[in-house]
């Protein structure tokens, strides 16, 4: 496995990690994905680990908290040092005014919650789950600086961000000496490439690594959708994909077209080929993989080890490409001013 430098920092992560999104499956927005029990838990565990992909990843809100029990359930007994454990809050996670968004008493009640969940005395990577308009960026640093000296946490990171929010929050803490964002938890893939528009050039200006979520296009790139067939019989898009980015059909299709080319070209599956080029992007630190079953968790990890050539990514770049908002549309016609990070 290849291990990547986060950001800036000098912290290496895997260059795939695995989700936990599937751990738990109590009611709520993520029971579509999965029900993974304590039992299966760690057999993916000791799959991802026998790889070298020692970093998982959950949340507070994955199946209400069921997700990061389960996780910690399955780590049980293992050297703590072997492994690295993101979590992320922001999002409610109780009915009390406070029980939500990046406030210092939300951030300190979450995180202790967290390590009590997972068993563990420290989070390697504590990220915000999203933006919180209402509450200024000095606390919530403030609060990531308690927490850091405590060593509840070690490193800090966003999710789900735009530039903007990142930018100022990155001017805040060089202004005040608050610990730096070193990572941004983003939706990436090749149906998915907004992310490319101004959140990479400001990773690569500010040091700011990607950790990629949903990296087939939640669930559009699996293999298994096919022009003029029906969704399969087990896919989140039937029970989640009200949540995700929409996706029209035809440029879905010539995505896959193109996926289905390359695969044949070079012996992997569609899943591995879409991977493997995420890996080659600008700032991508790793690639956060979903899997229910031991054998979809195979598959991803021979996403690693090779390497799609310059003309296959042309080809997948070419099919995937669209044209984006304004100003970025503009923008690209002045090359010479405003270079792509890719």
């Amino acid at each position: 496995m290849e291990y990547r430098r986060l950001g800036h920092s000098g912290f290496k992560v895997p260059a795939l990690s695995f989700g936990t999104g599937t751990f738990g499956g109590t009611p709520g927005m993520l029971r579509g994905w999965g029900s993974t029990d304590v039992a299966e838990a760690r057999k993916l565990v000791d799959i991802c680990l026998e790889a070298g992909a020692n970093m998982f990843d959950s949340a507070d809100i994955y199946s209400n908290g069921a997700a990061e029990e389960v996780l910690g359930e399955a780590i049980k007994g293992r050297p703590r040092s072997d492994l690295l454990i993101s979590t992320k809050a922001t999002f409610r996670s109780g009915k009390g005014p406070n029980d939500v968004g990046s406030s210092r008493w939300h951030l300190i009640e979450a995180v202790e919650k967290s390590l009590k969940r997972l068993g563990t005395d420290y989070i390697d990577l504590f990220q915000l789950h999203g933006y919180d308009a209402q509450t200024p960026h000095e606390e919530v640093l403030s609060a990531f600086d308690q927490l850091i000296r405590a060593g509840k946490i070690r490193y800090i990171g966003v999710s789900n961000f735009s530039g903007w929010h990142l930018m100022k929050a990155l001017s805040v803490a060089d202004r005040y000496g608050f610990p730096r964002y070193v990572a941004h938890q983003a939706y990436y893939s090749l149906v998915g490439r907004e992310y490319e528009w101004e959140l990479m050039p400001l990773g690569v200006e500010e040091g700011v690594g990607a950790v990629v979520w949903s990296p087939l296009g939640w669930g559009r790139l699996t293999g298994k959708i096919r022009r003029g067939q029906p969704l399969p019989e087990v896919s989140r898009l039937h029970d989640t994909a009200q949540y995700g980015p929409p996706v029209e059909d035809e440029h879905l299709f010539k995505v896959v077209d193109a996926l289905d080319a390359v695969a044949a070209e070079t012996g992997k599956t569609v899943p591995q080929v879409a991977l493997n080029w995420l890996l080659q992007r600008p700032t991508v630190a790793t690639v956060v993989m979903g899997a229910r079953s031991e054998a979809q968790l195979r598959d991803n990890l021979g996403a690693v080890g090779w390497a799609l050539t310059p003309e296959q990514v042309a080809a997948l770049d070419k099919a995937s490409a669209v044209t984006p908002v304004y100003p970025y549309w503009h923008q690209r016609q002045f090359v010479e001013r405003n270079p792509s990070p890719v």
